[in-house]
């Protein structure tokens, strides 16, 4: 995870060192000579200029002038990619699958090992190439690479991926490539629900959507009709009844002896992603609704989990009803947020040679509607949401899609009219199935593919621990969080000052009270000059530094109960959990997702071809935690 105090402290030293760039009439020579080759040479892409050295060939040694591995227009061929059969793994442990390499000849051609252009310490050589590569950039008009990394629409690494050595990536659909405005979406699934519980004999009339009273990675208590936020060991930080937020006393009494674990299913549930924000809501409200003795008696006699039970029950029946779905069908509009770079993105990817796929739960018919609406006014020429897909899959049944296998249909007319089939194909549309007849259909298996969804059970943890796959999770509330953690960061600097000043006074506080301990015993202080003090000085040093560490504790109190505010007044921050440790949600991120980010199109921002490295963990117990 990326540190947001050490993060912010890094970018003010850049911009302080960095000196500003030179004025310069226009872009460098070098610049210069790309911008007007570019467009006067009309190079094809590079992946249709590179092709892939065959193992099974005499060409799978560099260098040896095979069939396979020629291009078709020889004047281009200066590079070869590296294919599965040749791959290794390189000191980071990544697959060199994908990555490019200057043929032979080419390397020749500048002299042996190409010295003669590139003579000298490779540390001095890569030091002024760096240095050129960075004026370049700007020359360009691309953005910095650090300022694209650590910026809220950044993609963050938690384990080292090449994407160079991925072949396919599939998608899920619902808040992965379609972002939905939550107020609307799901404060109509909400309402629905409502009207659900209400034909149940529940009281809800008075009661209104509040997208603030929860926030993604919160976990709802069953037993008790709590909402609380665990840290990444289980230990509950804050939490709520209802919809009233428990005191710190309150919390260490209820769940002072008990970790979170998620594996009990009947009693924690744990919020992985948007859609839980409505049944979330729902719960808490009604929660109060039985406390205040108004839930009518002939619903039976209800504990809060068959409260959870009956809430969830309301919920499940307005989204399998497909009231909600047939309205946003209606009025795409007003549900879903427009994202032009998105397509884009994808199109890089595809013209790099991935492979993509679609595995939504969501069926045919929407999944056609909100595609439509959201791909193809973006996409160039005649190109439509189905030409960016190797295959799509609807109705997937996620997460057994990653486990069992279902019956696969393909279907065949616009209209979602659909035949049982036993084989996927490239360019098909199907229903059912599942990842084992995926992987079987393109002949690639385990990490040549990743996998991007906002689910972290559903999408990034079944697909990691069943396949191996590697993983990806969107998560929209990152940039809402990186700029409230940018904000705030005076504020918490102050924090930390005033917490390491109580540290050092009391220190000295606890040296004093241990000689003082030591002269009652008639035992000598730690140190001669401890030893030699006046009682006198002794006590009255000692009820200074207290009167200061109280002083202090009454600032830094309320300064630690609205850090995190900037983001959400009742949870604080998403990634954290108190101002060092991370949050339960944190560690899930950790532990399953090898990169994260705010939206699928941050792609766009990065390249095809990126080798994404895990950051340094430095002491995150003592450094804030950014997602």
């Amino acid at each position: 995870m990326a540190d947001a105090a050490e993060l912010v402290r890094l970018l003010r030293l850049r911009a302080a060192q960095r000196p500003s760039p030179p004025q310069r009439p226009g872009p460098s020579p070098r610049a210069q000579r790309l911008l007007r080759a570019l467009p006067r040479r009309r190079r094809p892409p590079l992946s249709l200029r590179c092709r892939a050295l065959d193992a099974s060939g005499p060409a799978a040694v560099e260098g040896e002038r095979g069939e396979e591995d020629v291009f078709e227009d020889e004047e281009e061929s200066y590079f070869s990619v590296t294919s599965s059969g040749l791959s290794q793994v390189d000191y980071l442990g990544q697959s060199t699958r994908g990555d490019l390499n200057v043929r032979r000849e080419r390397l020749e051609a500048l002299g042996g090992n190409g010295e003669s252009t590139l003579h000298g310490p490779i540390e001095e050589i890569a030091w002024k190439e760096a240095e050129e590569a960075e004026t370049l950039l700007h020359d360009l008009g691309i953005a910095d690479p650090f300022s694209v990394r650590h910026s809220p629409r950044g993609i963050f690494c938690t384990r080292t991926l090449n994407l160079r050595s991925i072949s396919v990536i599939g998608y899920d659909m619902d808040y992965t490539l379609i972002h939905y405005n939550v107020m609307a979406w799901e404060g109509r699934a909400y309402d629905y629900g409502m009207d659900n519980l209400k034909s149940m004999g529940f009281p809800v009339d008075d009661l209104k959507f509040d997208p603030d009273l929860v926030i993604r990675g919160l976990i709802i208590d069953k037993e008790k009709g709590n909402l609380v936020k665990p840290d990444r060991f289980g230990y509950i930080k804050r939490a709520m009844h209802g919809t009233q937020m428990l005191s710190t006393p309150s919390v260490s009494e209820i769940y002072g002896r008990e970790l979170v674990d998620l594996r009990k299913e009947s009693r924690w549930e744990f919020l992985n992603t948007l859609f839980s924000v409505s049944e979330a809501v729902m719960f808490m409200q009604m929660v109060d609704k039985l406390d205040q003795g108004l839930v009518p008696a002939e619903l039976g006699p209800l504990d809060y989990k068959g409260l959870y039970n009956a809430v969830s029950k309301a919920l499940f029946r307005a989204h399998v009803e497909g009231q909600l779905k047939r309205e946003i069908m209606a009025e795409p509009e007003r549900f879903v947020e427009p994202d032009p770079e998105l397509p884009l993105a994808l199109l890089d990817q595809k013209e790099a040679g991935k492979k993509l796929l679609l595995i939504t739960n969501s069926d045919y018919h929407y999944t056609n509607k909100m595609m439509n609406h959201a791909f193809n006014r973006f996409l160039p020429n005649d190109v439509s949401w189905r030409d960016l897909f190797e295959m799509v899959i609807v109705s997937a049944r996620k997460p057994e899609f990653f486990q069992l296998s279902h019956p696969l249909y393909e279907v065949v007319t616009d209209d979602g009219l659909m035949r049982p089939c036993f084989k996927a194909n490239s360019g098909g549309l199907y229903s059912g199935g599942s990842a084992q007849m995926v992987e079987k259909s393109l002949n690639i298996h385990g990490d040549e593919i990743l996998y991007v969804g906002d689910h972290i059970y559903t999408d990034v943890s079944q697909s990691k621990v069943h396949l191996r796959w590697r993983t990806a999770l969107i998560c929209r509330e990152l940039e809402d969080e990186f700029d409230a953690l940018v904000q705030s960061h005076g504020q918490k600097e102050k924090l930390v000052a005033l917490i390491q000043q109580k540290e050092i006074v009391g220190d000295l506080f606890n040296q004093l009270r241990l000689a003082q301990q030591r002269r009652s015993n008639s035992r000598p202080a730690q140190t001669l000059a401890a030893t030699c003090m006046d009682d006198q000085e002794l006590t009255e040093s000692m009820q200074k530094l207290l009167i200061v560490m109280q002083r202090l504790d009454e600032k830094i109190g309320p300064m630690l109960e609205s850090d995190g505010e900037l983001f959400n007044k009742r949870w604080g921050w998403l990634s954290r959990a108190g101002l060092w440790d991370k949050s339960h949600l944190t560690r899930q991120i950790e532990k399953y997702a090898d990169i994260y980010t705010s939206r699928v199109s941050n792609f766009l921002h990065y390249t095809p071809f990126m080798y994404f490295q895990s950051q340094e963990q430095v002491n995150t117990q003592r450094h804030t935690v950014c997602i």
